[in-house]
């Protein structure tokens, strides 16, 4: 059972860490020039059209992940037996780092083309939002409604 928890903690992470790692890349990217920078800077229409685009998914997918993660959460994965709980409970956790990854990258890419603060003020409120989801054992116990390491799994009480 630990080694389950353990294995599932491990790919939380990894998942977490992407959506902190992508970001840095794609910075380096563009900041070495090996992306184009600045593309739509002077073309206002394309501009304003990729900043509500973006701002739109930020606004969109950031309650959406936080949100649909606790509604399936309560729903579904509780009502699972234990393996098949922890397997759900770790693809929802992908896809809502997922959608919070898609909404940085995007609003990185939208504040590169357009060089306006929008994007990376929304790629921002991403990664804050990021940081309600950190993967932690006390998190995933609570959540999968396990007990701590160094309770038994079959407490009765009299």
């Amino acid at each position: 059972m630990k080694t389950k928890i353990d294995t599932l903690l491990r790919r939380l992470r990894l998942a977490y860490a992407t959506v902190w790692v992508a970001p840095v890349l794609a910075i380096v990217l563009y900041e070495s020039g090996v992306c184009p920078e600045g593309l739509f800077a002077d073309d206002v229409r394309t501009g304003y059209l990729l900043q509500s685009a973006g701002i739109l998914l930020a606004v969109t997918l950031i309650p959406l992940s936080l949100r649909l993660f606790s509604l399936s959460l309560f729903r579904y994965v509780r009502n699972q037996p234990l393996v098949e709980a922890m397997c759900s409970y770790r693809r929802w956790c992908d896809v809502r780092m997922g959608l919070l990854l898609v909404v940085v990258l995007v609003n990185m890419t939208v504040y590169y083309l357009t060089l306006d603060n929008t994007g990376i003020l929304c790629s921002c409120m991403a990664l804050l939002a990021s940081l309600f989801c950190v993967p932690t054992r006390s998190r995933v116990l609570a959540e999968l409604e396990l007990p701590a390491d160094d309770e038994p799994l079959n407490t009765f009480s009299v």
